[in-house]
């Protein structure tokens, strides 16, 4: 009889467990994926099926092996809702479906583990894994020397304009990003959805790849190219909902409640998400060991190097309040979170909360969800108003320094930090470009405006990402029809010069700013009346680490602006966003190294003479002797 054993919530006839009430006894450790017991197996001879479907009365493996005939290939029921067969005439490539008989329903069902669909409502393929990964070695980023790229694969490199792109097309542009220095790419979702053309938030088949990307091996190859490139991939999952259209896991074998969605989702009020009655039932142990296996199939059979959760706060409540709390859905966060840890280390798990929880990344000891960072809503609502807001005089200098000294847990890497994302460029809202000046977002106000945001986010305390096109000034919103402009990189090559010297500075790849990846941060000069900040970042301290940012979010240049140093000598100038070789039509400020000397200001006990142009920001770091 098959049974899975490696979740402490696997058997429903279990209490769900309280996100406080996790102690070693009842931690039980991963030893084998349930993916290995699950869909199409191949076998010396022949493929194995097994399938879950409690409630069904007869199930039949059909396919081009049979002629689709549900007579010839029973599954045979093992008693505990799964069912299993094995089918000598079967091969990989050939196609498949379950069909399920449930009183007088007679049900054709993809299989909910199937690796390869021919699409959203065709039939499943019988996929081996036998990719070729070669004699690549990869190493993932340490989380506080990454910088994250978001992207989409239908617009990022999109050839056909009658076409969704492709991984093949998304591979030849990663060189692009690795001479920028990112160095890891998050994937927007890539489940089979329905149609062609989507953002990848409505999976209809959660283990199959997009056809229109390029399938499961397309997928593989991307990430192996990425890889030889020394860039890390993190995939977008989307567990707080699956669907909602053509969506085969909806009544699978003919059961429901109700009027709702049957074993693979809740039955009752907990079943309301904004997209549909579709949340899963985080309760039931086959549902628990389906959203499990799917985590450690993108970690284990692609090699990706981190799973980025969309909308947690739905798979941990039903609608954002305190009084609906799923205490399923946190318990299936931490035991997944906790398999990433123990079977993959240094490989990362982000959550999009967006609700400012320390538990969300704090360890389950501490009635945590173990999630190692989380997108930080702390960082980039007041940022972008700082950057976006028309008058100067309304910018509130304060928000910007709380935003820059915001953590979760005293941790500062336990935070992504960006001012675009899918999110904050769509649905109403736009890039910073097109929210700066949105009748010339490629003027003068939204380039310095938007690179001062860059600036900041690559000097901030947190892990920086990016999204697709902002380093090379692409304006509007972001639409799943309308393609990256790859023209941009030749016309603002400069814009994307200033994104690769920030990186450099970030990265510390010249030995010269081990700071800005450090754990510190004192915001000590804050102008309020002016519109200056200024803040310290180190790791130790000292020459090459003691690191100064300057930001002026007015209209007014600062020819001689005094802030306080931690160290009185030379501090070098290594970065001026204002510098004439971005753009030809910026004022090129002259911008010098400083001379501290050894009077106190601002709580430090050196004062050094600054300039700074307007809506700028200027980096520097202490020099050795």
């Amino acid at each position: 009889m098959f049974k899975w054993g490696n979740d402490p919530m696997a058997d429903s006839s279990l209490k769900p467990l309280m996100s406080c009430t996790m102690n070693t006894s009842s931690k039980v450790q991963s030893t084998n994926t349930a993916t290995s017991g699950m869909g199409s197996m191949i076998l010396k001879s022949g493929v194995a099926f097994r399938v879950w479907a409690p409630n069904a009365e007869r199930v039949s493996v059909v396919g081009s092996f049979n002629d689709f005939d549900a007579m010839r290939h029973p599954l045979i029921s093992e008693s505990n809702g799964y069912w299993y067969a094995e089918v000598s005439e079967a091969k990989t490539g050939d196609e498949y479906k379950y069909e399920i008989v449930s009183g007088k329903q007679k049900l054709s069902r993809i299989d909910p583990y199937a690796r390869q669909v021919t699409n959203s409502i065709g039939n499943g393929v019988i996929y081996q894994d036998n990719f070729d990964w070669g004699n690549t070695r990869f190493q993932m980023p340490a989380w506080n020397e990454m910088v994250i790229y978001e992207l989409h694969i239908g617009t990022f490199a999109r050839k056909d304009k009658d076409k969704p792109g492709t991984f093949e097309e998304a591979i030849k542009r990663l060189p692009y990003l690795k001479a920028i220095g990112v160095n890891v790419v998050e994937v927007m979702p890539v489940s089979e959805f329905a149609g062609d053309v989507s953002w990848g938030y409505n999976p209809a088949h959660l283990f199959s790849v997009e056809t229109s990307y390029g399938g499961p091996d397309g997928f593989k190859r991307f990430i192996h190219a990425a890889h030889s490139l020394g860039i890390a991939v993190i995939i977008d999952v989307v567990y707080n909902h699956f669907g909602p259209s053509d969506l085969d896991l909806w009544r699978f074998d003919g059961w429901s409640e109700n009027d709702k969605g049957g074993i693979y989702f809740y039955n009752d009020w907990r079943s309301n998400t904004p997209w549909g009655e579709t949340r899963p039932d985080y309760g039931r142990g086959a549902v628990r060991d389906y959203i499990h296996d799917n985590a450690m199939m993108w970690l284990g059979e692609f090699r990706l190097d981190g799973l980025r959760y969309d909308m947690t706060l739905y798979i941990r409540s039903v609608t954002g309040n305190e009084g609906d709390v799923i205490h399923d859905g946190w318990t299936l966060a931490q035991w997944i979170n906790r398999d990433v840890a123990a079977r993959f280390p240094g490989k990362i798990t982000i959550a999009e909360d967006l609700r400012n929880i320390e538990a969300i990344t704090a360890h389950e000891n501490q009635c945590g969800a173990n999630f190692a960072s989380q997108w930080d809503a702390g960082f980039v609502h007041p940022i972008r108003a700082a950057l976006i807001t028309a008058d100067d005089a309304n910018r509130d200098m304060n928000s910007v320094r709380d935003a820059l000294l915001h953590n979760y847990g005293g941790d500062v890497f336990k935070r992504v930090i960006y001012t675009e994302s899918h999110d904050e460029v769509s649905n109403g809202k736009a890039r910073v470009t097109s929210e700066v000046d949105v009748h010339d977002p490629e003027g003068w106000y939204a380039l310095k405006r938007s690179t001062l945001g860059a600036g900041l986010v690559l000097t901030a305390p947190g892990i920086p990402m990016l999204f697709q096109g902002q380093t090379m000034l692409e304006d509007g919103w972001f639409r799943d029809t309308d393609p990256i402009d790859w023209t941009n990189v030749r016309k603002f090559s400069g814009v994307t010069r200033l994104y690769r010297d920030l990186i450099r500075l970030r990265l510390n790849l010249d030995g010269i700013s081990r700071g800005l990846s450090g754990q510190h941060i004192q915001v000590h000069h804050v102008n309020h009346q002016d519109k200056v900040i200024a803040f310290l970042r180190h790791q130790d301290g000292g020459p090459n680490d003691h690191t100064l940012v300057v930001a002026n979010f007015s209209a007014r240049d600062w020819a001689s602006y005094e802030v306080g140093v931690p160290q009185a000598g030379h501090w070098a100038c290594r970065f001026n966003s204002d510098w004439i070789g971005y753009r030809e039509d910026l004022e090129d400020f002259s911008v010098q190294d400083l001379i501290a000397t050894a009077t106190p200001r601002d709580g430090e006990c050196a004062v050094a003479v600054v300039s700074v142009a307007a809506y700028s920001l200027s980096i520097y770091t202490l020099c050795g002797k």
